[in-house]
């Protein structure tokens, strides 16, 4: 195919009948979430309370941070709310791509701190050995699997990319090399990247930081949400509906939903990723589509797909569209999108042609607090008795933990190497507010669609990048 035939685009290639069939009977809601017996809810906070930290959001993020606040700090009087249940959001909608990156790639990390690459590398594996420590050390259930992910070209601009990015660890498959991972026929070729690459349930990894969390002795309340927050005296008072809280120190893990804090309103962009999974495949249709593996795969356009294999040998196939909804409400009808689900099918069959007739199981999406320079940031508010941490862009499996290490060391006034890095506390450039926001979106959105079809990103992404502007699905 051209480059102006790309092999994935928004018209469909297949009979919407066809698709429609494959997604009839697709639950809605996330795999993850659906596949975990439903435990038992922590309780509402119904009346005033105190805590040495308060910790709000019950997602990664705030998990890690109640976690590694309590475990060195055993007398320490760790409070957590959550408005919904913990994980509901993000953390147990993602396709559970854990990485050690926490750049967003490595171009994304050339362009904007190649001044401290060594010491992101460092911070990086230190990151991913503690993660991996912490599951071992609690012998924690989540499905964790190190088979690396395969990055494919489906474009012939993507081969020389990939061939660009090949070194001798990690060699550049073709051919019979790259069959013995895939056999897709739009896959031209790849490169396996294990060092720093693993495969989760997140969902069960949100359970077990709840066992964990409990445990030590955090104290959780799910259908709590956070109103307000004050500076009062030393401490932060935030309000919530059984009453008031205070505590000694405050971190905001919220991420993309509406922040307490108002400066921090326009440093991220609410938008939607979606998400399939198919039916139980068997052996043979595995060995059909060349796939016998456990690692995952992805693709290598700026609207780039996810795929990876669930422990019963689903296929996960998520990514491509990522839609802002006009006004940037985050709203539970928006985890439904039909359109976008039958894009993702027809897409699906378009990469695994044998598999025609299998249907979805499920059908979901949810919200990515994305943010203009595609990594997460961390700071202090109120005199440093509140710290928060944003803008993951998708990449929060991991990551989380470093950004909850990381407000922990803010909090307390400490000098580390996290702390050091504008990587983890520079701010991105602010997104404009509505109404000047869909349209910008819009604008943007159709460069990108033409940078994949065409193979170069073309004036205005060109500009933005050069001003520390970027957009990825």
């Amino acid at each position: 195919m051209t480059a102006s035939h790309p092999v994935y685009s928004a018209t469909h290639r297949h009979d919407v009948r066809e698709l429609d069939s494959a997604l009839r009977d697709a639950a809605p809601v996330p795999f993850w979430i659906d596949d975990l017996p439903t435990g038992e809810a922590a309780p509402r906070l119904r009346e005033d309370a105190t805590a040495d930290l308060l910790v709000i959001g019950g997602g990664f993020a705030g998990l890690w941070t109640a976690l590694q606040a309590k475990e060195p700090n055993p007398g320490r009087d760790v409070l957590l709310i959550e408005a919904r249940t913990l994980g509901w959001a993000a953390s147990g909608r993602n396709g559970g791509f854990c990485e050690a990156s926490l750049t967003h790639g490595g171009a994304n990390a050339r362009m904007r701190f190649e001044d401290e690459l060594a010491a992101i590398r460092e911070v990086e594996r230190d990151n991913f050995t503690g993660l991996l420590g912490t599951l071992d050390r609690y012998r924690m259930q989540v499905e964790f699997e190190q088979t690396g992910v395969l990055q494919t070209a489906v474009e012939e601009h993507h081969v020389a990319e990939l061939r660009a990015a090949a070194t001798p660890e990690t060699p550049l498959l073709t051919g019979e090399a790259l069959a013995r991972y895939t056999r897709a026929p739009v896959h031209r070729a790849g490169l396996l990247k294990r060092d720093g690459y693993a495969l989760l349930h997140p969902a069960r990894l949100v359970q077990e930081l709840r066992r964990v969390c409990v445990e030590l002795g955090v104290r959780i309340h799910e259908a709590t949400p956070a109103l307000a927050l004050r500076r009062d005296g030393d401490g932060v008072t935030v309000q919530v509906p059984g009453g008031a809280i205070r505590a000694r120190r405050v971190a905001l893990a919220s991420n993309g939903f509406r922040s307490l804090l108002p400066r921090l309103r326009l440093l991220t962009l609410p938008v939607y990723d979606y998400a399939l999974m198919t039916e139980p495949l068997t052996a043979a249709q595995l060995e059909e589509i060349g796939w016998t593996g456990r690692h995952g795969i992805t693709d290598s356009g700026r609207q780039f797909h996810y795929a990876r294999k669930s422990a019963d040998d689903r296929i996960l196939w998520g990514g491509f569209d990522a839609v802002y909804h006009p006004g940037g409400r985050v709203r539970d009808e928006h985890d439904q999108r039909p359109e976008t689900f039958r894009r993702l099918a027809d897409h699906f069959l378009t990469t695994f042609p044998a598999l025609a007739g299998v249907r979805f199981t499920h059908s979901w999406g949810g919200m990515i607090d994305m943010s203009t320079r595609l990594v997460a940031s961390q700071g202090t508010a109120l005199g440093g008795r509140v710290a928060y941490s944003l803008g993951y862009t998708g990449l929060g499996v991991a990551a989380t933990r470093f950004g909850a290490a990381t407000m922990l060391d803010l909090l307390e006034g400490s000098d580390t190497a996290r702390t050091r890095l504008r990587l983890a506390t520079g701010l991105p450039i602010p997104i404009p507010p509505e109404p000047f926001a869909t349209p910008i979106v819009q604008t943007i959105r159709g460069a990108v669609a033409r940078a994949d079809e065409r193979g170069r990103p073309g004036p205005l992404l060109t500009t933005l990048e050069r001003f520390g502007i970027g957009f990825d699905s």
